[in-house]
């Protein structure tokens, strides 16, 4: 067992843009650390992507890291110490801010990952602003060195400058910097440029380099007890299990501690078990000691930014602080002809409690009660956050209707503005105009444009958050799926032009029932269907998007009238075009403001607020008087 002593602990948070590699390091960080049988790691990593630590269902299939989670190695240095390195792997997307922010409350230093390609992107922009307010020192990681056209030297001047542009002191400006492979499981800490790329080696000098860079923990193990709830996990055997760092004291099994609360209140509770990270494992312990991280169970109340005091000198720790939300989205029951039929939690109050549940560990969500009690407003960092929590939602059995994603503005100065995101798109020379236009279209301003190896162009833009809303399914259907966009929130501004809407309308349906080929041979030609012969539709529901600007009422369910006279084209065959089908962002990004996403365990629908087609077509007449009269 290593030396548990505050100077021979090292905490640290491996921060970076999305898909630079974090969970990829970690991993390999994990299997050289030699906690691990021979097998165990591939087992744990259940034969899919190799990532043990991206255990979530929807992190495995998208391939990024949404919660943020823990780990840790006992390492034996090359001086003859043994320490114990707690790792804490976040997230990398914007959206998932929320995660990154309350983490890295726990660390005393971060590894910033920087892909040798690609460089500093927008999010690891955002990453690496929290961890500098955070305090946290960085060590430069960087990855995928062995990239076709890597440029690893300029990279690491890139992130020279970018901290230099967030204002960091001349501390973090001295930073030590480490190339790597996290594929391939090595790492140096120099690469001259006529050295050949190594092809294999071991990950040592990470380890090293944690050991001397990071700082120990300066916490004080003699003082009254402070920990710092940031993270929530729950067991069905024990219940809820608060996750955090000791700052000062010492934690016990039994102990008698003061909970205290964000607003203020106190909770008196016992400590039930104490749990310490071991490689992925916990295991139990009888103590914990200051600069330490450990999960806490038996505190029944605990939230995520609660101090766990001792009760005879009660000192709270300042809360977690993370941005506010920058979208809001409506959440309703589903009251579709096909309501309940394929959903087990469909009731308001169903719904209300998930969501108060998601609460309690999503720092970045916030809830509020609609026009009536079955609607509730659910604000999130982006489409992806409030996509992620309906997805989850939707997989454990719950049925409910959305609405269009609205970005939240704020009144400053008397001025009313919007948020305003950095984007960036790496696109193939022959495609660059192709997303100028496109982009030129949606008030975007463009702040970079430099070539990427021989055939990619690296462009930068400033665009409103509403613009961005649709821009992805759009600029791969341009580029014929060869862009690559990210962007992150960069500021607020005054709003300049009206909303962006879609710019071609819809295919409805005007009867209920199966959809029949005989129908689909006589729409195809009118623009691109959602659904396929078989598929029920009901009234008002959106079955394809037509060729023009205007909705289209079809009869997708018509049958054909059979007689008995030969008919001269009977035995002609009809080539139908592919359906659409589009995942629950893609709805999000598509639907408009009189349409409505049904979301079930199964099916994913799109249907227009109003199915009646009389009542709807009359709604569209007072809304068109009513902008008139506006305007006069």
């Amino acid at each position: 067992m290593p030396d548990t002593t505050a100077s021979h602990i090292r905490n640290v948070a491996i921060i970076a843009h999305v898909d630079h590699g974090k969970t990829t390091l970690v991993d390999q960080l994990l299997k050289q650390s030699g906690m691990f049988r021979a097998g165990e790691l591939e087992k744990l990593a259940g034969g899919q992507h190799d990532l043990i630590m991206d255990s979530n269902p929807l992190e495995r299939e998208r391939g990024i890291t949404i919660l943020s989670k823990n780990c840790a190695v006992n390492y034996h240095s090359q001086a003859g110490e043994d320490f114990r390195i707690n790792i804490i792997d976040t997230p990398g997307h914007a959206d998932f801010g929320g995660e990154v922010e309350r983490v890295l409350r726990m660390a005393d230093g971060c590894l910033l990952l920087v892909d040798a390609l690609e460089g500093p992107m927008p999010q690891t922009k955002f990453v690496l602003t929290k961890a500098l307010e955070a305090g946290l020192k960085p060590v430069v990681v960087v990855n995928k060195v062995d990239r076709p056209n890597a440029r690893p030297h300029q990279v690491v001047v890139e992130v020279f400058e970018l901290l230099f542009e967030l204002g960091a002191d001349d501390h973090a400006l001295d930073f030590k910097t480490i190339f790597c492979s996290g594929r391939d499981g090595w790492a140096i800490t120099e690469l001259h440029d006529k050295q050949p790329i190594p092809t294999s080696g071991d990950m040592r000098a990470v380890f090293e380099t944690i050991i001397k860079e990071i700082p120990a923990p300066k916490d004080d193990a003699g003082a009254p007890l402070q920990a710092l709830i940031t993270t929530l996990d729950y067991n069905d055997y024990v219940g809820r299990i608060g996750i955090g760092r000791v700052f000062a004291g010492t934690i016990k099994v039994g102990q008698q501690v003061a909970i205290l609360r964000r607003d203020g209140s106190r909770i008196n509770s016992r400590v039930g078990k104490l749990l310490q990270f071991e490689g992925l494992k916990r295991v139990e312990v009888q103590e914990v000691s200051a600069g330490d991280l450990c999960a806490i169970v038996g505190l029944e109340s605990v939230d995520i930014g609660d101090t766990i005091a001792d009760p005879e000198n009660p000192v709270a720790l300042p809360p977690v602080t993370v941005d506010e939300p920058t979208m809001t989205m409506l959440f309703r029951i589903n009251d579709s002809p096909f309501a309940g039929q394929e959903g087990k939690f469909v009731t308001s109050r169903q719904i209300r409690e998930r969501l108060m549940r998601e609460l309690e560990k999503n720092v970045a969500l916030r809830v509020t009660t609609g026009k009536s009690s079955d609607e509730f407003i659910v604000s999130g960092r982006g489409v992806l956050h409030l996509g992620i929590l309906l997805e989850t939602m939707r997989r454990e059995g719950f049925e409910l209707s959305i609405g269009k994603p609205e970005v939240i503005l704020r009144e400053i100065d008397g001025v009313m503005c919007e948020p305003i995101e950095e984007l960036v798109i790496d696109v193939p020379n022959e495609s660059v105009g192709k997303v100028m236009e496109l982009v030129g279209a949606r008030k975007a301003e463009m702040k970079k444009m430099e070539p990427r190896g021989e055939a990619i162009t690296h462009l930068a833009f400033e665009i409103p958050s509403r613009a961005l809303i649709g821009l992805r399914g759009r600029l791969l259907t341009a580029t014929q799926g060869e862009a690559i966009m990210h962007h992150t929130f960069l500021k607020y501004a005054p709003v300049q032009s009206d909303p962006l809407r879609r710019q071609q309308g819809v295919m409805i349906a005007t009867e209920s029932g199966p959809v029949t080929t005989y129908a689909v041979e006589g729409v195809h030609d009118r623009g691109v269907l959602f659904v396929v012969p078989g598929d029920k539709v009901y009234a008002g529901q959106v079955v394809g998007e037509h060729n023009r600007d205007n909705d289209l009422p079809v009869n997708i369910t018509r049958l054909k009238h059979l007689t008995n006279i030969r008919s001269a084209n009977k035995e002609a065959t009809v080539t139908l075009k592919a359906p659409r089908k589009m995942s629950l962002e893609e709805c999000i990004e598509y639907v408009e403001d009189d349409e409505l996403i049904e979301v079930t365990p199964g099916p994913i629908r799109l249907r227009k607020k109003i199915l009646d087609e009389s009542m709807r077509k009359r709604a569209e007449r007072q809304q068109r008087d009513r902008e008139e009269a506006g305007k006069a």
